[in-house]
């Protein structure tokens, strides 16, 4: 192991891996309850979402680790996740299982893309400033997605502002809906209020993000989980109830793996590939899906590998200076393993599987080989016995995860040129446009758009990539096609 490894030429031992490797897991180990929470939005069983979780996870973790020889833990992304949910499935109309396939896609799509000079073309196609507008972005959309799911705000619409009912025009004579009043449509005229804190899951909600900013302000490792955690256990002792309501024959580790059984393959099945593919209308609108989820992925993964590699040693001169070209350095292995756990974690039943900026907390724990990446994987295993718990986590619990996790990948806004109008105005929207459109791919797709705008009023059009010209031409297309849908 030692020689595999190589732990003496990096000038680590067997036991600083481990314990690495076990703070990296308890870093991130939030994403267990919170992507279930998210993905299972749409309609996707959420044991079934929590053991697809765990084995992309730990699979993909293992794969880099082994292949790369490198320290970093793999899970499916926050940000990916949130527009799986809320823009592709709850926006655009595509089920899960269509969704599901479009993330298959984008992973054949990214693994030909690294193993190609196509990555070096993308990359260097978009302003370094938009790439961290659009990092900072997902983490607005993150947070602000926390704070609804916290009931931390309400929203206040009066009839004037109500547009649709269930999908038809509103008619504030009509009193009665068969079927009830299942969805509601409102003008900007919608107003968001603070909550009146009366509400016991807000204040539960608001108990969990205080205590979690405390133990993040004070270093203290595993700080999100703790607070996971600590909010349940809250809850339970609140209400005790809870746990009486909970059929543990019927939520444990066996009704888990059925409902795996539902999401695992789902992303080839009838509904799946066959169907998104059946009609040819939506042709464009897959396709600049199936962009969107790559860009998202390929940015936040670069990002991180150069991030923390850097500065760490984890990735020598040589391995960034090859990043454009085709080569077999550690940080272009790295770059294989990520995008292999995107098409593998589709697979299972969850969005896009990527890299982890907390692996950074492993990094400064002394992990510098693969042997990290080993014990966090083997963790990730391991958490499959507490499958007839998850349940019991409330979304109070994992709402201040959201809210805090948005809020650190919002760092990367210090990095924007705002000084620079032309560059401040697509940056702009971007980022915190994704929060107001409620939108990743809409804030990316205006970004494009206002750069060439920007760039074209300012005589500046060589600085702007074709690929940049193709992907705003994309999108506008797709807002007309969706305009007349």
């Amino acid at each position: 192991m030692t020689e595999f490894f190589q732990l003496e030429a990096n000038h680590t031992s067997l036991s600083t891996e481990i314990m690495a490797g076990i703070s990296t897991f308890f870093a991130m180990s939030y994403i267990i309850f919170v992507n279930p929470a998210i993905l299972s939005q749409t309609g996707m069983p959420y044991q079934g979402v929590f053991l697809a979780t765990l084995f992309a996870s730990g699979i993909a973790t293992l794969f880099i680790g082994l292949y790369a020889n490198v320290p970093y833990a793999l899970a499916p992304g926050m940000g990916l996740n949130a527009f799986f949910t809320f823009t592709v499935v709850m926006g655009l109309g595509f089920t899960w299982q269509e969704a599901l396939a479009m993330v298959f896609i984008c992973g054949l799509v990214n693994i030909a893309i690294t193993v190609t000079n196509i990555r070096r073309v993308i990359i260097s196609a978009i302003p370094e400033s938009i790439q961290h507008a659009i990092s900072g972005g997902i983490g607005v959309f993150i947070a602000y997605i926390g704070v609804k799911s916290a009931n931390l705000i309400h929203f206040q619409a009066d009839a004037a502002a109500i547009t649709q009912i269930n999908g038809a025009p509103y008619d504030a004579g009509q009193q009665v809906y068969e079927a009830g009043v299942q969805a509601i449509s409102s003008n900007g005229s919608t107003l968001p209020q603070i909550a009146t804190f009366t509400e016991p899951s807000t204040l539960l909600a608001l108990f969990g993000l205080v205590l979690t900013v405390i133990l993040m302000a004070k270093n203290i490792q595993g700080a999100i989980l703790i607070g996971i955690v600590a909010t349940t256990a809250l809850q339970l002792i609140i209400d005790p109830s809870l746990l009486q309501q909970v059929d543990f024959a019927q939520a444990g580790l066996a009704n888990s793996f059925k409902e795996l059984g539902i999401t695992f393959g789902a992303a080839f099945g009838s509904e799946g590939l066959l169907s998104l593919f059946s009609d040819p209308s939506r042709l464009p609108l897959v396709l600049v899906t199936i962009f969107a989820f790559s860009l998202s992925d390929i940015f936040d993964t670069i990002g991180t590998f150069i991030g923390t590699g850097r500065a760490t040693g984890i990735f020598s001169k040589e391995d960034i200076d090859n990043l454009d070209t085709r080569s077999n350095t550690k940080l272009d292995k790295a770059l294989f393993g990520d995008v292999v756990g995107t098409s593998m974690g589709a697979i299972f039943g969850t969005s896009n599987t990527t890299v982890f900026a907390e692996s950074s907390v492993g990094i400064a724990a002394g992990g510098r080989t693969g042997l990290t990446s080993l014990a966090t994987g083997i963790c990730f295993f391991l958490c499959i016995f507490i499958a007839p718990f998850i349940g019991l986590v409330p979304a109070s619990a994992t709402a201040p995860a959201l809210i805090l996790v948005g809020v650190l990948m919002m760092s990367s806004f210090r990095e924007v040129e705002w000084g620079d109008f032309s560059i401040a105005v697509p940056a702009f929207f971007a980022s915190v446009f994704m929060g107001y459109s409620y939108s990743i791919s809409n804030g990316i797709a205006a970004g494009f758009i206002f750069y060439c705008l920007t760039m074209t009023v300012t005589k500046r059009t060589k600085e702007v990539h074709p690929v940049i010209w193709g992907a705003s031409l994309l999108f506008i297309l797709n807002y007309i096609i969706m305009a007349y849908l």
